[in-house]
């Protein structure tokens, strides 16, 4: 007992407790997202396969934690090598995060940004951004849209009845050509550590990672399908990785603008 009479936390005890409990909610979202969102990841894997079979691009874009889906899906072991991230420090932590998340509400930037980037109409884009209200992603989406390209979005339906950050008044879910919910309850975190409400333990980076390495392996089976072999990066920390890359890298340099 401490001097003051109050009994002390036990952190050993406690932690395993609150781990348990974020670990039982990443399974049920996990399978919740496998069951519902099944119809939505498969014509999303058909519009990746679609544009892999042309020879296009995916161009991924997110602010804020959002971002690390481009991070997640670009130039990785295990990963398509047709995938063009879509960077935008301004939105990323690393350069202030208050000022990113007030950029994330702004409009105008996207145009900007895309402009930077070739979109051809054998393209596609997948958007993430959990609340799916904020100006950037919107209309980023609507940039891809009048460039001709299928824009994929991962957000939570869990914000549908959120004011949109927007001037058309509308959710990301509800510009794009196919939207995937990710599941995730308002506020994302989902381990309740006081009495007050607060919560730790987010799920939506999860989700995200599932729900587009879910629909780039159902674009991987469709091309088997049609006979065609996925171009896909080898890691180049085993033997052999790095001149598997070679000619995707050489192949790709210049086309894709981060790589």
């Amino acid at each position: 007992m401490l001097a003051d009479g109050n009994h002390p936390v036990n952190p050993v005890k406690d932690t395993e407790m609150l781990h348990k409990i974020y670990f039982n909610n990443v399974i049920e979202l996990l399978n919740g997202i496998n069951n519902s969102q099944q119809s939505q990841m498969a014509v999303a894997g058909h519009i990746l396969a679609n544009t892999l079979e042309h020879d296009g691009l995916i161009h991924v874009f997110g602010c804020g934690h959002s971002h690390m889906l481009s991070e997640e899906l670009f130039f990785r072991a295990g990963g398509l090598v047709n995938v063009n991230a879509i960077f935008d420090t301004s939105v990323m932590l690393h350069e202030g995060a208050v000022k990113g998340s007030k950029v994330e509400r702004m409009q105008d930037f996207a145009p900007l940004l895309l402009n930077r980037y070739k979109i051809d109409k054998k393209d596609c884009m997948i958007l993430a951004s959990n609340s799916g209200i904020n100006a950037y992603p919107i209309e980023m989406a609507y940039c891809a849209l009048d460039r001709g390209i299928p824009v994929i979005c991962i957000t939570s339906f869990r914000y549908k009845d959120e004011k949109s950050n927007h001037s058309s008044g509308k959710h990301l879910s509800d510009v794009c050509t196919i939207a995937i919910d990710n599941c995730v309850n308002i506020g994302d975190a989902s381990v309740q550590i006081k009495e007050s409400g607060i919560k730790a333990g987010p799920l939506s980076s999860i989700a995200t990672f599932f729900i587009a390495n879910s629909i780039v392996l159902l674009a991987c089976e469709e091309l088997l399908q049609r006979n065609i072999d996925p171009k896909i990066y080898t890691s180049g920390n085993i033997q052999g990785g790095e001149a598997l890359n070679k000619a995707y890298i050489e192949e790709n340099i210049g086309v894709i603008k981060h790589l």
